[in-house]
């Protein structure tokens, strides 16, 4: 599954999912992520915690996001090479907890690791990335996903707008921020259409 995505030669993107021999590029990403000044209320992660993590770590990390029903992370792949961007869809069985140890009563993809590089927000990537994970979470077969959701942080508002603008709602649920006294997650959902 991949889509071009941009106008130019220069500006074109692809879309796809990760390959599990990708790895480097896995870490690569995540540690540009994590040095971003929006890291502190975008992830759970903090740098330091990432650049700890050993060759094996990100290599089980890409396989895991490569292929099967329980994750799958998407890239933008620019002309050159570079990523620009990445989403990551888990899937969620109902019945057990999620990381908050808040129950799972459906199954259902939780998106989470949200990224796309400075240079290229704007631009139509994080759409793309996001139009490319709920195609994947809606195509699933077996127990059908019904639902995905995905947490922002109370104070990241710039997030927040774009969940609402791509057709995530709050549901209301709220969770306390991780290593984070006082701080709140909101839960956002979108329902399969």
């Amino acid at each position: 599954m991949s889509a071009v995505i941009g106008s130019g030669i220069m500006n074109r993107h692809v879309v796809r999912q990760v390959r599990a021999d990708e790895w480097q590029k896995v870490k690569e990403l995540r540690i540009a992520a994590l040095q971003d000044p929006a890291a502190p209320v975008a992830f759970l992660e903090a740098l330091a915690q990432a650049e700890a993590r050993t060759d094996e770590f990100w290599q089980d990390r890409a396989q895991g996001a490569s292929h099967g029903r329980h994750a799958r992370q998407f890239v933008a792949e620019g002309p050159d090479g570079q990523w620009a961007g990445s989403v990551t869809v888990l899937v969620e069985e109902g019945g057990t907890t999620d990381f908050f140890e808040q129950p799972i009563e459906q199954t259902q993809g939780h998106v989470v690791g949200v990224f796309v590089r400075a240079e290229q927000r704007g631009t139509g990537l994080t759409e793309a990335l996001f139009a490319a994970a709920l195609d994947w979470a809606w195509s699933l077969e077996g127990p059908g996903l019904e639902r995905v959701r995905l947490f922002v942080h109370e104070d990241n508002a710039r997030a927040a707008a774009f969940y609402r603008r791509f057709g995530f709602r709050a549901s209301g649920q709220v969770v306390p921020a991780p290593g984070n006294a006082g701080a709140k997650e909101l839960e956002y959902v979108i329902s399969r259409p």
